[in-house]
């Protein structure tokens, strides 16, 4: 079986994933662990490495995650990266994001605006059923504060400008949160939490590109 670790979103932990079908491989939840100061994606990156635990692995990260993998496979061989709702460069992060991040606005932010999710927020994501809404206000409830501003911050000043090989990206039409620009499957009607709402149609992507 191949060798899957899967990093999740910002704020999210491993239960985006529960919606693919993952059954044909060894699956392995990599584990946000705290940040320190204001380290860099790249020096978090090598604090994961010990997760990733066997040789030539397949990577997969959503939207944050699938920064940090790219991070990852700058520092050992894999055998192949996937993205979902995430980004190659700095160029797909908007603008929005540095804004917020200079002025520090994350910091201002009250616990219960990053805590409870409101229409605005369901409205970014692209969420519109019940159930997807009850499963992010769940997992935004767990969401560390102080990792969630200092992601915040690490993203607007994400540096990678080096195109790693063996990268497949997943991305949807109606992403509100990270840019489509060019991506090698374009999901339509995708929001930024298609990993749940469009997940037998990514799942059928995961297989067709593991082989």
């Amino acid at each position: 079986m191949k060798e899957l670790f899967l990093l999740s979103g910002l704020g999210a932990d491993k239960r985006v994933f529960n919606f693919l079908d993952l059954s044909e491989y060894n699956v392995h939840y990599v584990v946000w662990i705290k940040p320190y100061g204001r380290e860099s994606l790249a020096d978090y990156a090598k604090k994961l490495l010990p997760q990733i635990t066997k040789e030539k692995p397949i990577l997969m990260g959503v939207s944050f995650g699938g920064m940090i993998a790219l991070e990852i496979a700058k520092l050992i061989e894999v055998e192949k990266i996937i993205l979902i709702s995430s980004a190659k460069t700095p160029d797909a992060i908007p603008s929005y994001f540095k804004f917020m991040a200079m002025l520090k606005l994350q910091k201002l932010m009250p616990s219960n605006a990053i805590k409870k999710p409101n229409e605005m927020l369901f409205w970014l994501f692209g969420i519109d059923r019940v159930e997807h809404r009850n499963l992010l206000t769940s997992i935004m409830a767990e969401t560390d504060e102080l990792f969630f501003s200092w992601a915040i911050e690490t993203i607007s000043s994400w540096k990678n400008n080096t195109i790693v090989d063996r990268v497949i990206q997943i991305h949807g039409t109606k992403d509100r949160i990270l840019n489509l620009q060019t991506a090698d499957f374009v999901i339509s009607g995708g929001g930024h939490f298609m990993v749940v709402s469009h997940a037998r149609e990514i799942s059928d992507i995961i297989k067709n590109v593991i082989q």
